[in-house]
């Protein structure tokens, strides 16, 4: 596992957990994509959305190129990062992608909406993203798997996948 491995899927479907348990089982490094566009711009990512979320976007692209340039690490990136395949594109070139498939109506029972720019109208938002962007997770993760159980058993399946992956026994995506 020499290269990144970047989580990606729904607000809320568990990319940051997974992450953070993930790198540390790994001893690997963590980056949150988010978390790193606020430290670099001093400001929250609402704050960012205030000025459209083509603006956020744009931030958003420079900072998977910043991220995905340094290796080893696990990378969770933001719900909308397959939304601009430049930024799919940077991530796969130094990284396996993960799609974190987590059932809907378990996210929407227990995500934290403060603080999610594109779900301040309610919770209703997310199945609306939910249908722009599933297809799109599915079709640039080189893995997926379903976040139904606890997080060191998907950590596990995580670690799994990936070494199979590497010794050419999956190639397609797993559930």
């Amino acid at each position: 596992m020499g290269g990144n491995i970047v989580l990606i899927g729904m607000p809320g479907c568990g990319k940051s957990t997974i992450g953070k348990r993930l790198a540390e089982r790994l001893d690997m490094e963590f980056c949150g994509i988010d978390e790193y566009i606020e430290k670099k711009e001093a400001r929250t990512i609402s704050d960012i959305f205030n000025y459209g979320e083509e603006y956020f976007r744009e931030i958003e692209k420079k900072a998977v190129v910043e991220v995905s340039k340094i290796h080893p690490r696990v990378i969770a990136t933001g719900g909308g990062v397959v939304l601009n395949y430049c930024n799919i594109r940077a991530l796969r070139e130094n990284g396996i992608i993960i799609f974190i498939d987590r059932n809907l109506d378990d996210i929407l029972s227990d995500v934290d909406i403060s603080g999610r720019p594109l779900l301040k109208k309610g919770k209703g938002q997310l199945r609306i993203l939910y249908e722009d962007r599933i297809e799109l997770y599915k079709k640039y993760c080189d893995i997926q798997i379903l976040n139904d159980k606890g997080i060191d058993q998907v950590v596990d399946e995580i670690i799994e996948a990936i070494r199979d992956k590497e010794h050419g026994r999956g190639t397609e995506n797993t559930d």
